[in-house]
């Protein structure tokens, strides 16, 4: 199968890496910068550049992208992709990507997913991009009342030789609801953690829960804003959750309520213990 990355980023850089370690498909890039092409060539990461005209001749094409430009490209770029073919996008969001998307492609017989691999680093670009990013992660795909089931099943089967743990199919809607819980609200939080005027005094009194939580706030605020903004809704209600559920530890120290601390930690423990049971 002949696939092509259109932006050889963290996401799209790995993708290639890992297509070329664990498939025996070939794989060729668009990238703007000329320097990532140079260096995924001489690494063998890609098996060539191409052109947007030649788009044409891939079965599957990525576009690895922030969320405003994968929609720019695709929707612009429609006559350009290969009738039959199909084509996936990467991006943290679904909702405002799959509709735009799959209506204009389906106007020119391609068929589009909106896909979402689940891993990534608290680094971007193509210097930082791994053959392995992807192993023991899942791979999102949001299917709509118009996707094809046998699209499904062959971009699932790709996830799987990638190297990707497993396939969830879901759709768009609970993709953002859940994701704004799963992933946004805990950038949203680390960022605002690691704001306490407090910070610069950690040194020698933090160990691996300040790592852990100040991890993700090193983020990429260009692609986050998009991500985040494109998603305010569901976001929204998980922040106002959260500040809620803060509001009720701080009254209980306030108050010097040790009954209910002791209830508020008990809750929290259990609820962690009972979503591992699940997992």
């Amino acid at each position: 199968m002949k696939i092509a990355i259109v932006g050889l980023g963290l996401i799209g850089g790995s993708l290639a890496k890992a297509i070329k370690k664990n498939t025996n498909h070939t794989c060729f890039a668009i990238d703007k910068n000329k320097q990532t092409i140079l260096a995924a060539t001489e690494q063998e990461s890609i098996d060539g550049e191409i052109e947007v005209s030649d788009l044409k001749k891939c079965d599957v094409v990525i576009v690895c992208l922030y969320p405003e430009a994968t929609v720019k490209f695709i929707t612009e770029n429609a006559g350009n992709f290969k009738t039959g073919g199909i084509v996936i996008d990467v991006c943290g969001v679904k909702g405002a990507i799959v509709t735009p998307c799959e209506k204009a492609l389906s106007q020119v017989g391609v068929k589009f997913l909106g896909c979402h691999p689940m891993a990534g680093r608290e680094f971007s670009g193509f210097e930082y991009a791994v053959d392995n990013l992807f192993d023991k992660a899942s791979f999102i795909i949001t299917k709509t009342e118009n996707s094809d089931s046998e699209v499904v099943a062959k971009i699932s089967d790709l996830a799987l030789e990638i190297g990707f743990r497993e396939a969830v199919v879901s759709t768009p809607e609970e993709h953002d609801k859940v994701i704004a819980f799963t992933s946004q609200l805990a950038h949203i939080v680390s960022s605002a953690y690691v704001k306490s005027p407090s910070l610069f005094n950690q040194a020698g009194f933090s160990a691996g829960s300040f790592k852990d939580l100040t991890r993700v706030a090193k983020l990429n605020e260009d692609m986050w804003t998009s991500l985040f903004m494109l998603n305010k809704k569901a976001l929204s209600d998980e922040i106002s959750c959260i500040i809620d559920r803060l509001c009720e530890y701080k009254n209980a120290l306030d108050d010097e309520n040790y009954e209910e601390m002791h209830s508020l930690l008990k809750d929290g423990r259990e609820l962690k213990e009972k979503s591992i049971e699940q997992a």
